[in-house]
């Protein structure tokens, strides 16, 4: 029996498989057990961003296994400790809430809006049109999308949907009692779409208007994705709290809350915790991707940021009746085609090349932060490869 159809077999059918079996990791390469090997351009959607088989990742974890994996959160641990000294220090935040993804660190960020708008007589949450925020009921709430939210009802009552990067519709959504707004600054799951300038501002205007927290999605877009260690910072705004995951654990499980001063205080003993959450090994991994990260790897985000994106545009002025937009910032592009893209993302399989399809007609592009030009050149080859045979094709037919 083939390994699909096991998996068909054993497990719940949520997910759109790749057909490739991986044997290992290595660098920003993946292998099969037939030895072939795939330059990974989403990094695990992002969460690799030290590519496969870092030293200082493993070292970090194999250190931390030796002393203890558990011990509870009726425990000070100090890997959390020093994650959490990290991510203030560079953040200028105020303090840090650990989950085990992003998802629950969106749930947490909720409950956080929630308790802190209770002084106020705040109950009401604005968040926008085309977000993903994750799967959990409270995520789903957030989010306007019927492929995710289909069948899932009712959800969380009293919060609303605002068109994204529309000036005006954010005017009419919000009031007094608006307790939170939550933003992606570069929509992921909906296509790598940043926000817009004049938007971003506006948000942050009604802040200082009614009173409101702004709550960015970071889970995507964070620890230096775009050049910076978050997105928000390309637009000269602070939000309340931040949710992060995805690269935060170097692979393992870990998401984190970060709140500024006026939050600081909101959470109490018992009103909120975690099983897992913060987990030590985790937090170790997690310190490590921070350090190495900052060891000469932003400067490279930047540089083969701007050369994947130069090489993009020129293939989309080959390509412009396929390839119609390239969008995104830093190592987080978007690009947009006129046509359904699952099938571009078989052919660059092929090829010996992973992408992603989102939204049906983006190839998004996350890769390992580590990426070189080299991957850019290939990555380019077998793209323009698919696209001269998808014109190729419609020229036959």
């Amino acid at each position: 029996m083939q390994v699909l159809e096991i998996e068909r077999d054993l497990l719940f059918q949520t997910y759109r498989r790749l057909r490739i079996y991986v044997k290992y990791g290595e660098g920003v390469y993946l292998v099969d057990f037939d030895g072939r090997r795939y330059l990974d351009m989403i990094a695990g959607i992002g969460v690799n961003a030290l590519g496969y088989g870092n030293d200082r990742v493993k070292r970090a974890i194999l250190d931390q296994v030796e002393k203890y994996i558990h011990l509870s959160n009726l425990f000070v641990q100090e890997p959390q400790l020093e994650l959490a000294d990290l991510l203030l220090k560079i953040s200028g935040y105020k303090k840090v809430f650990f989950t085990n993804s992003g998802t629950e660190a969106i749930e947490t960020a909720i409950k956080l809006t929630r308790k802190w708008g209770k002084k106020f007589g705040k109950n009401e949450i604005v968040a926008f049109s085309n977000s993903f925020h994750g799967r959990t009921m409270g995520a789903l709430s957030l989010m306007d999308k019927i492929k995710y939210r289909d069948g899932y009802e009712p959800f969380l009552p009293e919060i609303y949907i605002a068109k994204y990067n529309d000036v005006e519709d954010i005017e009419k959504k919000v009031n007094h009692r608006t307790a939170g707004v939550f933003l992606e600054f570069v929509q992921g799951e909906g296509g790598i779409i940043p926000a817009d300038e004049r938007f971003v501002q506006k948000i942050f205007e009604l802040r200082e208007k009614f009173n409101f927290l702004v709550v960015a999605d970071e889970i995507q877009s964070g620890l230096w994705r775009t050049g910076t260690f978050f997105a928000f910072e390309h637009y000269g705004v602070k939000p309340d709290v931040v949710a992060l995951a995805k690269p935060l654990g170097g692979g393992l499980p870990l998401g984190a809350v970060l709140g500024n001063e006026r939050v600081a205080d909101v959470f109490t003993l018992g009103t909120h915790g975690s099983t897992f959450g913060g987990n030590p090994v985790a937090c170790s991994a997690g310190c490590a991707v921070i350090k190495e990260i900052q060891n000469g790897i932003i400067d490279n985000v930047k540089e083969i940021g701007n050369y994947l994106r130069e090489r993009l545009l020129k293939l989309k002025d080959k390509h412009g009746e396929i390839v119609k937009n390239i969008r995104g910032i830093g190592l987080m592009i978007g690009v947009e085609l006129s046509t359904e893209c699952f099938n571009i993302v078989d052919r660059l399989i092929e090829k010996g090349v992973i992408v992603n399809c989102t939204s049906n007609n983006v190839i998004r592009l996350l890769p390992p932060l580590i990426i070189e030009k080299e991957h850019v050149d290939l990555f380019i080859e077998k793209f323009d490869e698919v696209l001269n045979e998808i014109k190729q094709q419609s020229l036959r037919s």
